[in-house]
């Protein structure tokens, strides 16, 4: 199906009165929330914030009667991203017809204001429940290897909206959360991936098809591409399932061979057989564009030199995404080369006694640890894991990957159901599980208790599988203690690896 950019069926999305005469509530005083004040308060007849913790909200914890009689005046409502639609203030606006904005809608509106030599710079967007900013920074490297201006950015790096005002860039690389994702009604972006889908935050989505179908809210009004996983069928049904503009096709990537019109992995080459097409060939059935190499992403490798599937995806994906926009197969080329890993992302902190300790605290949901525990195929893993589940299960993950695993460590408030699942699924897979009660000692304890339980050759890997919020302030906060209490407990180094540079997924 196709429709013009601007358009929405989704509820209730216009104030009833222009932006700059409207009283707004703000939902959230986090960093997300902070900066949206900051761009808010110049452009608004009057900001009301609501924050549950912030001492400088006008409002705090709102049962639904105060919720109510807050949004009663409200011409609209921006909800930051820790807002689900049954928390009291966004179920009082939603009552009351007030729309509902995400600060990616936000943005989008807000971006016609850097006009003055040009078009808004138009967004290339990724979303999925694994591997996002791995892509969107890739993507970033890519579009910066072609000379063009611009910023990973939204549910990573820099403020979306700070970045959308921006005169000094060409194109943003926008990664997406589902959250972010399900109070966006007109956003049109000129390309958009989903790059898998798996159970994550079903606390805040209510069940699987909901969070599912605020991931294919990307699709919705995409100018040129949408593009899927082929891997993962659910993609393709998102892209069916969407609206877009007149002209936008659906492209694939795979990594195998890819069907004419997709991009995928040949031998050891990545070649673009969706937007290469030769007057020879115009329906790409022959020919293909090289985009790289498997050696262009050989330092995300592991240690024997390995580069994990889903990197291969990932890089695809970014690949797809930048041809959209027009980008040259050898800024492809010389985008994933140049791509570095960065923090909390398969990160190798240091080596001792034949032990590598690897950081990948991003892995905040059971889909992302399954893929962080399936790049260590060389050997076996002292998995570190466990948090908020966000109603998700571990079965799966657990069965699939207990091959891997010489022992584990059970951290989190509540313990138990990762416990569980290991015994049920992995039952020679000795466990230790740290007592909750002392959560300033939580990972000195369990990095103790894995340093204690590794073998020459082994890997201790903290790759949680679920949020950091029962005991940390954020994944970030969790990777940090994580690395420095390596390195005290070890007195480990990295073995001539700079520690800012290692595999990462």
């Amino acid at each position: 199906m196709t429709q013009e950019p601007g358009t929405d069926t989704h509820g209730t999305v216009e104030p009833r009165v222009p932006l700059a005469a409207a009283r707004v509530v703000l939902a959230g005083l986090g960093v997300t929330g902070r900066a949206l004040r900051g761009v808010l308060e110049p452009r608004v007849a009057d900001l009301v914030t609501v924050d549950d913790r912030a001492a400088d909200a006008d409002h705090g914890a709102l049962d639904a009667a105060a919720a109510a009689a807050v949004l009663a005046e409200a011409d609209l409502l921006v909800a930051s991203p820790g807002f689900p639609p049954h928390h009291p203030v966004v179920a009082a606006a939603l009552a009351a017809g007030v729309p509902v904005w995400s600060e990616v809608e936000l943005a989008w509106r807000l971006r016609v204001d850097r006009l003055g030599s040009g078009a808004p710079a138009p967004w290339l967007g990724v979303t999925g429940s694994n591997g996002k900013t791995t892509t969107v920074e890739m993507l970033a490297a890519i579009l910066r290897a072609a000379g063009l201006r611009t910023a990973a950015v939204g549910n990573v790096g820099r403020s979306l909206v700070e970045a959308a005002l921006d005169p000094a860039l060409d194109v943003l690389a926008v990664e997406l959360s589902s959250f972010q994702l399900h109070f966006t009604h007109t956003v049109s972006l000129q390309a958009a991936a989903v790059l898998n889908v798996a159970a994550d935050h079903l606390d805040w989505h209510g069940s699987m098809d909901a969070y599912a179908r605020d991931k294919g809210r990307i699709y919705e009004r995409a100018q040129v591409a949408c593009v899927y996983n082929v891997a993962d069928p659910r993609t393709e049904e998102l892209v069916r399932e969407a609206d877009v503009v007149e002209g936008a096709r659906a492209v694939g990537f795979a990594v195998g061979s890819p069907s004419p019109g997709d991009l995928g992995l040949v031998d050891d080459v990545l070649v673009d057989r969706a937007f290469h097409a030769p007057a020879d060939d115009p329906d790409r059935r022959r020919s293909a564009a090289e985009l790289g190499t498997l050696a262009d992403l050989a330092r995300l490798g592991d240690h024997a030199g390995v580069v994990p599937t889903h990197i291969v995806a990932d890089a695809l994906a970014a690949a797809a995404l930048a041809r959209a926009h027009g980008v040259p197969a050898a800024a492809v080329r010389d985008g994933l080369r140049s791509f570095g890993p960065s923090e909390h992302r398969i990160e190798r902190i240091a080596q001792a006694d034949g032990v590598t300790y690897v950081n990948d605290s991003k892995a905040t949901n059971a889909h992302s640890a399954a893929a962080s525990l399936a790049g260590f195929a060389h050997g076996t893993v002292v998995w570190i894991a466990g948090g908020l589940a966000k109603g998700a299960t571990f079965d799966d993950l657990v069965s699939s990957r207990a091959d891997r695993m010489r022992a584990a460590v059970v951290i989190g408030a509540d313990p138990g159901p990762l416990a569980d699942t290991l015994a049920r699924h992995a039952p020679k897979v000795p466990v230790v599980v740290i007592d909750p009660g002392d959560t300033e000692t939580v990972m000195r304890r369990a990095v103790a208790a894995a340093r204690d339980l590794a073998q020459p050759g082994d890997t201790v890997l903290l790759a949680p599988a679920g949020a950091s919020q029962d005991q940390f302030v954020s994944y970030a906060q969790r990777g940090q203690e994580f690395a420095r209490v390596v390195r005290e407990l070890t007195g480990g180094t990295t073995d001539g690896h700079d520690g800012n540079e290692p595999p990462r997924s």
